[in-house]
């Protein structure tokens, strides 16, 4: 395989594109927006940081655990890829219906554990993806470079959800709702595509 005659730096590389490309920091970054809007500008920050940390451990828990994980809940990724859709397709009717996501810190702490955390950055796709480059990790210098790739791919993160502040300033009140119903809207799509692929993957292993 290309990955297991990968150099080091060339793993690490592979590693951290493909990554940043699951997770997506753009595209996630308006639905942040529209979770957010209500909040002052330090409650997004922490959340930003919070968001990216929740998304950080749960990618790291799954590379260390993840097949123990599953196999011992007997769970497949297909599961595990329909409940994050259906769950993220709820998130998405509620953006687009305009209900409030509330201002308590509760509320607050629940926004960055779900559906920002997970399943929307740290879903099932950068979970696979995680489990597979852990798996070509083979020498301690591929450890450490999966681990930086990993780590650095949550700092983009995290900046690319404190740039919502700056969006928020230009676009002002008048275009937040206008934001979160196209975030609604984005999100509800890639919950679609979520169940599709998981129900794509149950149909291949019959």
């Amino acid at each position: 395989m290309i990955l297991d005659s990968a150099s080091t730096i060339t793993f690490g590389a592979q590693a951290f594109v493909t990554l940043l490309v699951i997770m997506d920091p753009p595209g996630a970054t308006p639905i942040f927006l529209a979770l957010v809007k209500d909040k002052q500008a330090k409650v997004r920050r922490k959340l930003a940081w919070q968001a990216a940390g929740v998304s950080l451990i749960v990618i790291a828990t799954f590379a260390l655990f993840g097949r123990f994980i599953l196999d011992y809940l007997s769970v497949s990724i297909q599961s595990l890829q329909a409940a994050g859709g259906l769950l993220l397709l709820l998130i998405s009717l509620a953006l687009l219906t305009g209900q409030n996501s509330g201002d308590s810190e509760s509320d607050d702490a629940n926004i960055a554990l779900v559906p920002l955390g997970t399943p929307l950055l740290a879903g099932p796709g950068a979970i696979v993806a995680t489990m597979i480059f852990v798996q070509h990790a083979n020498s301690t210098a591929r450890i450490f470079a999966l681990v930086a790739a990993v780590v650095a791919v949550h700092l983009v993160i995290a900046l690319a959800l404190l740039s919502s502040n700056a969006i928020l300033r230009i676009i002002r009140q008048s275009g937040v709702t206008l934001v979160a119903r196209i975030a609604g809207l984005l999100l509800a799509a890639i919950a679609v595509q979520m169940l599709v692929d998981a129900i794509k993957g149950f149909a291949a292993t019959w």
